[in-house]
């Protein structure tokens, strides 16, 4: 039985205008246009935020928690990804000062994301060297391990099963703050500043794990305004800031590539570019590439739909901040993963299953007939993908047709071809038919009959002319 789906992309009807662009977009076919307005499928949405990124209307946000949720714990951790440091840009801008900007605003504590992007780094190393298969892909993008799990379940064993930065984040912030306040783990609460809708899935519903140590997720568009308000008015605030460069790095494509320093790697960042990478691993290609970094959003975490600069200038703003840093992972850090490797504290709970998303019936001879019903109607649509059908493809939509969620009609050329046809034959109809009295219509009169010249009192003019000559 499948798992009931939390969706962070969630869609506004109202604004929707019903414009196909979405449903072209979309790296699942996730989306479907009917009755003038869009439809997102629920087994196919990976929450990647594309259509949000791509839609002129507005018609997608993401849903993810506000400050209010904070009343809810007696103690709160703020989780900056590293990619929030690249909103900020100015001279007297420092990570310091942005992580004293959160304390400003509620939070009783700050544990950097880029801090456990170290450790997950130094664990996806030890990964690397005792593992055979190659290529190995990341997992730190819940967007890709979602993609992977709808469109290439084959890939699964590729993915390291370890934890995300921002998990392993959440478990030592709580962790430590347990032994230094004596509070429950219940009382803590830990909320992640990010940067797409996928990490609020990633939370709310995770891969892998029981339960997430997040408790929360609050997009970098809602705290920016917040931050940048009180920014000028803050003082750095020794021992605050504990990452290196290396962990904030993570905020950018090729950042977790860099951090593994794998003996070979790739970096691929923007859905699109993933999926022709997928593809290629599936048919053999890049088995003698290590470690492949996958990123879903363009410039990697800084591109993200819920983020407020401009991704290449971001990436400018996290080289400044990060210039003034350490441009390697801290010893303490090191010590730290060789002493929690062995306990498997950064393994995933439990194993990537792949999810299912044409499943054509249960009944087994059933779910025949209708695999061949949509081969037949697959052959029959004009084979063009135009989308003026509602559907991303024509695939698409003769699955649509066998589920009875669309029909043939829908494909705007088989409609015409349709209409064309009937026309042709009842024009040949009406050719076959004879005319009839009844077809006259009321205002038609029907001519008298002629009369006789006899009859008519008319005198045939060779008649006089005989009687006169006698």
């Amino acid at each position: 039985m499948v798992q009931p789906y939390f969706h962070s992309v969630t869609l506004e009807t109202d604004n929707c205008k019903g414009c196909t662009i979405c449903i072209k977009r979309c790296p699942t076919e996730a989306i479907r246009v009917r009755g003038g307005k869009a439809r997102i499928l629920e087994l196919r949405c990976i929450d990647c935020g594309e259509c949000i990124r791509t839609c002129p209307n507005h018609a997608k946000r993401a849903i993810a928690d506000d400050f209010s949720l904070l009343d809810k714990y007696a103690y709160t951790i703020a989780l900056p990804a590293p990619s929030f440091y690249g909103q900020f840009a100015g001279q007297d801008v420092s990570i310091s000062k942005i992580l004293q900007s959160l304390l400003t605003l509620g939070f009783n504590a700050v544990y950097e994301v880029a801090e456990a992007a170290e450790h997950v780094s130094l664990a996806t190393r030890r990964y690397i060297e005792n593992s055979s298969k190659r290529p190995l892909i990341s997992s730190s993008c819940p967007a890709i391990v979602r993609l992977i799990q709808v469109r290439f379940p084959d890939l699964i064993d590729h993915l390291i099963p370890i934890q995300a930065p921002v998990d392993i984040a959440a478990r030592l912030g709580k962790e430590a703050v347990m032994r230094k306040q004596g509070l429950r783990r219940e009382d803590i609460g830990a909320f992640f500043i990010t940067p797409c809708p996928a990490k609020v899935t990633a939370i709310k519903q995770p891969i892998g794990l029981g339960n997430s140590w997040v408790d929360g997720a609050i997009p970098i568009a809602d705290v920016y305004a917040k931050v940048l308000r009180i920014l000028p008015y803050l003082e750095d605030v020794p021992g605050l800031q504990q990452a290196s460069a290396v962990g904030v790095c993570w905020g950018r494509a090729a950042g977790e590539e860099e951090a593994i320093r794998a003996p070979s790697h790739v970096a691929v960042d923007g859905i699109h570019a993933v999926i022709d990478v997928l593809e290629e691993i599936e048919i053999g290609k890049f088995h003698d590439i290590d470690f492949i970094e996958c990123q879903a959003c363009r410039g990697g975490c800084v591109g993200g739909p819920l983020t407020v600069q401009n991704a290449f200038l971001a990436r400018v703003n996290m080289e400044n901040l990060t210039r003034e840093l350490s441009p390697e992972i801290n010893p303490t850090v090191e010590k730290q993963v060789e002493e929690n490797w062995g306990a498997g504290f950064y393994n995933l709970e439990a194993d990537i299953e792949p999810r299912s998303i044409l499943k054509l019936d249960d009944d087994f001879s059933r779910a025949i007939e209708k695999m061949e019903l949509l081969e037949k109607t697959v052959g029959s649509l004009p084979g063009l993908d135009c989308g003026s059908c509602g559907s991303p493809s024509c695939q698409a939509l003769a699955e649509d047709i066998v589920q009875g969620l669309a029909s043939e009609g829908d494909c705007v050329f088989v409609l015409r071809d349709g209409v064309q046809s009937l026309a042709e034959e009842l024009l040949e109809l009406a050719r076959r038919v004879p005319g009839s009295i009844s077809s006259k219509t009321d205002t038609d009169e029907e001519e008298p009959p002629k009369e006789s010249p006899k009859e008519s009192g008319e005198v045939d003019r060779r008649d006089t002319t005989d009687q006169a000559a006698q």
